[in-house]
């Protein structure tokens, strides 16, 4: 029998991996870069982002109907299709052109090494909670540990920085300072929590998810085969149900967030009360920007602003239900009371320190 030699497996491996880092760069730079580079020159000079996606130019929302959830999903799809398809081309090559094994070395284990290094690839990923979804769903899929994955979802929105720019030029520096500073605490909190979950599964070491691996996963055959296989299983996997719930959050909007006043603005419970809609409320990249301008001109306090601030970039109901198919609901649930929980943090410490 004729030995075969390793070395085309080894060209196969870094032509895949070479066409994913193609698209990589080439998505984010056509999907984020290049349009948030001029948007941030435009927010500099104006200092506002526009209306808000959630109520416009008014103190409240839209009244519940079939026509604001329609108008909501057509406004929100249009500002994150590209992001979304970039996402699931991603999400999709990172299950099939990326080598496993090299996966696995670098965010395999459940350490702080591994989330670490998944937040900052994060930064300059800066995609919204529901566009970064697929590519989650693609690395629990190649057996990335759950803390890596976790630090890579939340700090795409978390810590964007043209996210951070905005805020800068729009509401002021001081808010840019508490969202980092919050916001580097919640993806490490977040990270926790994955990578205790792997440990209390028995999955701590990247060397044992290695030593299970079988040879076909490391080097499947067809590799363009697979990512095409895998991106139509993300797609008609992820999309109806990402679509559906979209247009139910846009048709409660006015339940979510009630008309602000001066009269309530300052209100604790208010605070608690946006936490929680923040949290399981969808918007674009950098879209809390405008939502809380637009409110804080109508009598919102800092300390919900502040909470806004934190929750309404980081998760989502759709972005948990599309994440929730490669992570444990167990999981979710905490991050999401973690999520909340910061909210209510951020909007303390804006109201303690007079923002």
């Amino acid at each position: 029998m004729v030995n075969v030699s390793p070395k085309p497996q080894g060209q196969s491996a870094l032509a895949a991996a070479l066409v994913f880092i193609v698209l990589l760069v080439a998505g984010l730079f056509y999907a984020k870069w290049d349009p948030y580079f001029h948007k941030a020159f435009a927010a500099a000079a104006s200092h506002t982002l526009g209306a808000s996606i959630i109520s416009g130019t008014s103190a409240s929302p839209p009244a519940p109907s079939l026509a604001a959830a329609w108008d909501y999903f057509v406004t929100y799809f249009k500002d994150i299709w590209i992001a979304l398809i970039v996402g699931l081309v991603l999400g999709s090559g990172v299950q099939a052109l990326l080598p496993r094994d090299w996966l696995l070395r670098l965010f395999g284990a459940a350490g702080s090494r591994s989330a670490v290094l998944a937040g900052v690839l994060a930064v300059p990923s800066m995609m919204c909670t529901c566009c970064s979804a697929p590519m989650v769903v693609g690395m629990r899929r190649a057996k990335v540990s759950n803390g890596a994955a976790l630090a890579y979802w939340l700090g795409n929105p978390v810590l964007n920085p043209a996210t951070i720019l905005f805020v800068g030029f729009v509401l002021g520096w001081n808010w840019a300072v508490l969202r980092i500073t919050v916001g580097i605490v919640l993806v490490a909190g977040a990270a926790w929590l994955g990578n205790r979950e792997d440990r209390l599964a028995g999955e701590g070491t990247a060397q044992a998810l290695l030593d299970a691996l079988p040879e076909e996963e490391k080097a499947p055959p067809n590799r363009f085969g697979a990512w095409l296989s895998a991106l139509w299983r993300l797609c008609i996997g992820l999309i109806p149900e990402y679509v559906v719930v979209v247009a139910l959050l846009g048709l409660a909007r006015a339940w979510l967030f009630p008309a602000i006043s001066p009269a309530i603005g300052g209100s604790i419970l208010l605070l608690v009360g946006l936490a929680a809609a923040g949290t399981l409320f969808v918007i674009p990249t950098a879209g809390e920007v405008p939502v809380i301008q637009t409110l804080m001109s109508y009598g919102l306090g800092t300390g919900s602003a502040g909470a806004l601030l934190m929750t309404l970039p980081a998760v989502s109901l759709p972005s948990l239900v599309m994440v929730g198919r490669a992570v444990s609901v167990r999981l979710l649930v905490r991050v999401t009371a973690l999520v909340f929980i910061a909210g209510i943090v951020a909007g303390l410490l804006a109201l303690a320190f007079g923002l």
